[in-house]
């Protein structure tokens, strides 16, 4: 962007329109940025840390809640899997640990 001064001694740009007028833009848009940042994806981060969190720190007896409302007792775990148990006939279905969307009881909350 080339910048030229006018005879009144205002600095323009090349289109003659005024350079505070260019910096005032580009300040709302980092104004913008930031504000996109702190409050859509930091927020969305924490978020899914804790997701993380609570699907690492599975157990045995746990009882659980799926995505798709599937509500079931925690049988095994595996690396990127767990086996749950519903309803009174006992029916096991295998999960992905990415699809728990929370844990209702702990197991040692259980046992008391």
């Amino acid at each position: 962007m080339f910048l030229k001064f006018a005879l009144d001694g205002e600095a323009t740009t090349a289109t003659g329109g005024n350079i505070w007028s260019t910096v005032l833009m580009i300040g709302s848009l980092v104004l913008v940025a930031v504000f996109f940042y702190f409050f859509i994806l930091r927020p969305q981060k924490k978020q899914e840390k804790e997701a993380n969190n609570m699907r690492n720190s599975l157990s045995v007896g746990d009882e659980i809640t799926t995505i798709g409302g599937i509500i079931g007792k925690v049988v095994s775990i595996k690396e990127e899997t767990c086996v749950i148990e519903t309803a009174h006939e006992r029916t096991k279905i295998r999960i992905l640990k990415s699809a728990i969307s929370r844990v209702d009881v702990k197991a040692e909350d259980a046992q008391d």
